[in-house]
């Protein structure tokens, strides 16, 4: 993720049970660039500006994995 989206590092936190209606577990893994504003757990959050964007976005994602 560091790798594909150029960030200077990450933030991972995990997730269970707490305000969901379906138990389960799931993780966030945000990417980190110094003056972000990430604050404790929440992060500025923003749309994609449209849909070929968020998929340029995961293509990145999924060639940086298989780079591995």
């Amino acid at each position: 993720m560091e790798a594909g989206l150029g960030a200077s590092g990450s933030f991972v936190a995990l997730n269970n049970r707490v305000s969901q209606s379906v138990p389960h577990l799931h993780v966030h893994v945000v990417p980190r660039t110094k003056g972000d504003g990430l604050r404790g757990f929440f992060w500025p959050r923003q749309r994609y500006g449209s849909d070929e964007e968020a998929e340029e976005v995961a293509e990145r994602l999924r060639s940086a994995l298989a780079a591995g």
